[in-house]
Parts: structure tokens; sequence; C-alpha cells
């Protein structure tokens, strides 16, 4: 390996974002109303992907905020709302959801992001489907 290439990956690795993978990614959102008639399949980005961290040996001997890793999460972001089809009058139809223009790796702000992954949700529809591709 020359020295070049070797300088090269020690100061990404020494100085972070160079290795991470975090960027904008397509997916499917599924929404339904247990009111309304359609389940409707939303395409939007989310960020998704890498990030480098450190997880120290020394945990007890550290701050708890030193401890904190970084996660793929939103640097910029717009808001976009759906109609869900099939909706009675008395049943508000809208859904807002997130479109991730760009992504940083750094702490998850539980503001707008969900930090803990629901390992008991599916993303599925259980009424027949409409697609929104806005």
């Amino acid at each position: 390996m020359s020295p070049f290439f070797v300088m090269s990956l020690l100061f990404g690795l020494i100085f972070g974002q160079t290795a991470s993978l975090c960027a904008p990614s397509e997916y499917t959102i599924h929404v339904e109303k247990q009111e309304c008639a359609y389940c409707l399949a939303i395409n939007t980005t989310i960020c998704a992907g890498f990030c480098m961290t450190r997880d120290s040996n020394g945990k007890k001997l550290l701050l708890k905020s030193a401890l904190s890793q970084n996660v793929c999460t939103y640097k910029e972001m717009l808001y976009r709302t759906a109609l869900i089809p099939g909706c009675p009058h008395h049943t508000i139809p809208y859904y807002s959801y997130p479109v991730a223009l760009s992504c940083k790796c750094g702490k998850c702000n539980t503001d707008y992001s969900d930090c803990v992954r629901d390992r008991v949700r599916t993303n599925y529809c259980t009424k027949p489907q409409k697609l929104c591709n806005l």
C-alpha cells in the first residue's frame, strides 16, 4: 500500500464522516385508518445507513454523555401531506410524513425521529391498497 493511501485512510477514520454511508434512501410507508376503506402506500425517502462510532471498553469510567453513539438522521427534511382515500366525512383523511432531503451522522433527536426500532410493528396493509407518488 502506498503511504498516501494509508494516510488518507487514517485521516478518514480519525476525522469521521468519510467512512460513513448515511444518505437518503427510498422507502414505502403503509398508512391506514380504521374508519377508512383503503390503505395508502406512500413512496418517500428516509435517512438510512452506517455511521462511524467509537464504543469505549471503559464504559464505567466515562460519563453517559460520552457514550452516545451517532445514528443516521435528518439534516434537512420537509413534510408532505397525503389524502387517505375512502374515509367517511367525520374522519380526518390526511396523513403527514417526513421526506429526507439530506442526512447526517449525529445524535438521534426524539422531537422528529423514532430512535428505537419497534420490532412488533409491521409495514403492510390489511385493507385494499392505493399508491401515492408525490
